[in-house]
């Protein structure tokens, strides 16, 4: 494949979260491949009273060797014919564009159009879509949608669920499917080595020897913290660590943990978890557990696949495509009970060794190069 000019239109440092840092690892991935790569990325990405946790960027140094420039502003349309002539200029062979949430159409579309207006030469749009419908619905989401999907020529999706409603939005509906490819998300692999377990625990102050389970990421009502409270009620010996900024009212789940006497087994850590610390976590934990309401697919798995740690995901979107039942995991359905149940299998059938060689074992199907090959087909 000849080497090409890209520009990357997504979020990037010093924004934090999974989806800024997916956006430089895959830039890695194509420069690695021989392509010259400039990422676009927001100066403002949401307005301050729609971003419900403490920052949107973060304190880690830049990514080395990458090119970042921070240009686009979500809410001003004023700025967007303004990137999109510079984008322009870079004269690129192709544009991936990253899209998660319907609130970017209006903002992503315009500039796609405005490159294309002040461009000298014909260049591919790709989408590269977590979601095209979100898990917590907002009047205009369909409207923003389809104008962000009018303005690209193909679209690469990691979950089969979003590739079959990107096709409700094409112009020959469904049936134009034959532009949406499918690469599931590639393993995290930035987080650095794994950490010996009881260090992990010492360094977190966790009980060196409990059995434990990790929730990680943003606390959202679709994730479905509160089905794992639930379940651990139903689970006296087994600890959990949760890790991750409260994107909502903590009160409800704190009334579950109160009513069930889980504090002592309840470890919470719900501060933004900085990157240098996620190893500390998945290291401490015997196993993942993912008890999401909704979902397409999630970055958590590939951190999981990582560092080696077997999971417990629901029966929802796209995780069943990640986790293999009973190599990698579980699937099971998103109940208390249910979740329950596996960790009580795991831990009393004494599981751990064997499920994580199925990990090690499935996480050969995640790679970085496979996504590149995708979007560039």
């Amino acid at each position: 494949m000849p080497a090409e000019k890209i520009v990357l239109i997504s979020p990037a440092h010093p924004l934090r979260g999974g989806i800024a840092a997916s956006a430089e690892r895959l830039a890695e991935a194509l420069q690695a491949a021989g392509h010259e790569v400039v990422i676009y990325s927001f100066s403002l990405q949401y307005p301050a009273f729609l971003f419900p946790g403490k920052s949107q960027f973060s304190d880690d140094p830049p990514p080395k060797g990458l090119k970042i420039k921070t240009r686009l502003n979500s809410i001003n349309p004023l700025n967007w014919p303004t990137v999109g002539r510079e984008i322009a200029r870079e004269n690129p062979d192709r544009i991936i564009v990253r899209f998660w949430l319907p609130l970017m159409g209006p903002c992503l579309g315009s500039v796609l159009r405005m490159a294309r207006f002040f461009s000298k030469k014909a260049f591919k749009v790709t989408a590269l879509v977590d979601n095209i419908i979100p898990h917590e619905k907002r009047p205009g989401d369909r409207v923003f949608a389809r104008y962000f999907v009018r303005a690209c020529d193909d679209f690469v999706v990691m979950s089969k669920s979003v590739g079959e409603e990107i096709g409700q939005f094409l112009p020959n509906g469904p049936a134009a499917g034959s532009t949406i490819r499918f690469a599931p998300h590639p393993v995290y692999d930035t987080y650095g080595e794994p950490v010996e377990k009881t260090e992990a625990r010492r360094q977190l102050n966790l009980p060196a020897e409990a059995p434990t389970v990790l929730f990680f990421g943003f606390i959202r009502k679709y994730k479905g913290l509160d089905l794992l409270l639930n379940a651990l009620v139903q689970t006296p010996d087994i600890h959990a660590i949760v890790a991750g900024e409260c994107y909502e009212d903590w009160a409800s789940y704190q009334n579950i943990v109160a009513e069930n006497h889980l504090t002592e087994r309840l470890h919470l850590f719900t501060d933004f978890i900085p990157a240098d610390q996620v190893r500390f976590y998945f290291s401490a934990a015997d196993l993942v557990v993912q008890p999401y309401r909704s979902a397409t697919q999630s970055g958590i798995s590939q951190i999981a696949y990582h560092f080696d740690k077997p999971m417990i995901v629901t029966d929802v979107g796209g995780l069943p495509e990640i986790v293999t039942d009973g190599v990698s995991g579980y699937v099971v359905a998103p109940e208390p009970e249910a979740i329950a149940s596996a960790m009580k299998d795991f831990f009393e059938q004494k599981r751990a060794e064997k499920m994580a060689e199925g990990v090690r074992m499935q996480k050969e199907r995640f790679s970085w190069e496979h996504l590149v090959e995708t979007l560039l087909a």
